[in-house]
């Protein structure tokens, strides 16, 4: 006797993604798709048992940049890994496509300083064998690789090709340009763009120091270009707006590109540290536009927004230095014997930064550099801080800094956590998750390749919020909600993230119980042997993309089924 499906998961916790009631019982796969949910009677000629799991849909990645990875890799992890069966790239409005080629140098720069990803990587990963952005889809798509993805129109490579010098100038656009750069936005929507992405951030700089293209383009030529979204019928619009030049500037243009174009809107959303909890009035100015009409969503990082720094990484407390340049180019345990002379660590110690990457100075904010050790704690208590420390031992954060470092012999890796961490709690992170109009966001997977490694957050809300103790909860039909077809129906896709009768199989059967988070940890698979951070987890029995098991027990199977979705 034949089996009836390909696939039966039986005896799960079923959270559907929609988030209602929980469900006990099977989910039956054939041909890609669900068959059936309830009591399966047929057998599969693959089953799970998943009695004790959970049973999920795949989660939904809505702000990564695997614009390059998904290239040169078959495996988009760490998001992968975390049981996420669609990524979203693009966002920040960087990217490699269009581009003629003498433009290449030059988007791999605005890369390099934006994104953290060397560029000899960028160099030797990429064969740049398209120009226009329909292009690059089209290479993509002839691409192997674990889960899905689907990509937005990046503004900084947009207009360059439009403008030429004058766009990497951040030279205002005329009229010409404008239309242009509208019709190439169509164009590249009508090819499957899922819309169109930008940046406004002050401390997004190319690798030379500069500003990027994008930086305080007129509101009228992100108009202007959305208009080109609102032509071909489809699209969404995600920046990062730049919150340290206040919201009430910056939300306008929200406000005005939504009213202009008609077009969805989502942004990136966080609290400050100890600064006036100015998240609660976006909040509201969120509200106004929905209840006008309009679509707009923040994205919230479900944890303090965080920067790794350690010896082998980007960056370090000790890394602008002037001293540091004497033993920068040793190796690990070269440095390390050389900071233990008296005379260099009375140098290291009392010296002040020089000029460099304003990421570099995110290291130095004592009172929020936290060590992060294994099991990682990403809501260490404040007197953890390299400041705490400090005040308990009656010296200075230097000094307790350079000791971690030694004592690790260089491993030691540290938090910095730069926002979404309101008077060191997860609070405002939890409120403002809570929203109808907020979704989880901003892992930034595929980028940071050497700071940051956030794209994890999946598994640290259902591990924090789900199964976690404290006051700050979320039920699991919620979490799951808004990890799936919450983030999903923000960017345009309202059937992903979700499990039903005719749907896709992207599915995850989860440990709960024994969900957890591993330490950070340096990997050297890039190209040219580049290295990355990389954050693995127990706890992911198997996650399914249409069908078929890519990973299972937390080891990936060597399924290649994902496919670029061409969101129009």
């Amino acid at each position: 006797m034949s089996n009836e499906h390909d696939l039966v998961i039986r005896g799960g916790t079923i959270a559907d993604g929609t988030g209602g009631d929980l469900l006990n019982g099977d989910i039956a796969v054939t041909g890609g798709v669900i068959s059936a949910i309830g009591t399966v009677a047929g057998t599969g000629a693959e089953e799970i048992d998943a009695k004790g799991r959970i049973v999920t849909p795949g989660f939904i990645d809505v702000h990564t940049h695997y614009d390059g990875q998904c290239i040169w890799a078959e495996e988009l992890s760490p998001s992968s890994s975390h049981g996420v069966t669609m990524a979203i790239m693009g966002n920040c409005g960087v990217g490699f496509a269009p581009c003629r080629a003498p433009d290449h140098d030059m988007l791999i720069n605005v890369m390099e300083g934006v994104e953290d990803i060397p560029g000899v990587v960028m160099a030797d990963g990429l064969p740049w064998n398209w120009e226009t952005f329909p292009e690059y889809l089209d290479t993509v798509e002839r691409g192997k690789r674990d889960i899905d993805v689907a990509a937005y129109l990046p503004h900084s490579p947009l207009r360059v090709y439009a403008m030429g010098e004058r766009g990497a100038g951040r030279e205002p656009a005329n009229a010409d340009d404008l239309a242009l750069m509208r019709q190439l936005t169509s164009e590249a929507i009508k090819a499957g763009a899922l819309g169109f992405a930008s940046s406004r951030l002050s401390i997004h700089k190319t690798a030379d120091g500069d500003s990027i293209p994008t930086f305080e383009a007129d509101v009228a030529e992100l108009e202007a270009i959305c208009s080109g979204m609102a032509d071909a019928g489809s699209g969404t619009f995600q920046i990062v707006l730049d919150a340290f030049q206040g919201w009430d500037r910056e939300y306008q243009v929200i406000e005005r590109v939504v009213s202009a174009t008609g077009r969805p809107a989502t942004f990136t959303l966080a609290s400050g540290n100890d600064a006036p909890p100015r998240w609660r009035k976006v909040l509201g100015m969120l509200e106004e536009t929905n209840a006008r009409g309009g679509q707009a969503t923040a994205q919230i990082m479900p944890r303090p927004i965080g920067l790794i720094a350690g010896l082998e990484l980007t960056v370090h407390p000790f890394v602008l230095c002037p001293s540091w340049a004497k033993i920068a180019d040793l190796s690990i345990p070269e440095q390390v014997a050389a900071m233990r002379d008296p005379a260099l660590r009375a140098a290291l110690i009392t010296e002040e930064f020089e000029e460099g990457h304003p990421f570099n100075e995110l290291a130095r904010d004592w009172r929020w550099l936290f060590p992060l050790d294994d099991p990682p704690d990403y809501a260490p208590p404040a007197e953890m801080s390299m400041a705490g420390q400090a005040a308990a031992r009656g010296c200075t954060p230097q000094e307790i800094a350079y000791d971690r470092i030694l004592e690790t012999d260089g491993k030691g890796l540290f938090l910095a956590a730069l926002g979404n961490y309101e008077n060191a709690t997860l609070d405002s992170a939890h409120e403002m998750l809570s929203h109808q109009h907020c979704i989880p966001g901003l892992g930034d997977g595929g980028a940071h390749y050497g700071a940051i490694c956030d794209a994890s957050y999946s598994t640290y809300l259902l591990t924090q919020f789900v199964k976690g103790d404290g006051p700050l909860r979320f039920g699991l039909a919620e979490a799951v909600h808004m990890l799936g077809n919450k983030a999903a129906r923000a960017v345009g896709l309202p059937d992903r993230g979700l499990l039903k009768v005719g749907g896709k199989a992207d599915i995850n059967v989860i440990d709960l119980d024994n969900l957890r988070l591993h330490l950070p940890e340096i990997v050297r698979d890039l190209p040219a042997g580049g290295r990355r951070l990389h954050q693995r987890a127990t706890g992911y029995d198997a996650t399914i993309v249409s069908g078929e098991i890519i990973r299972r027990f937390d080891q990936s199977t060597g399924a290649r089924p994902g496919k670029l979705v061409r969101a129009a």
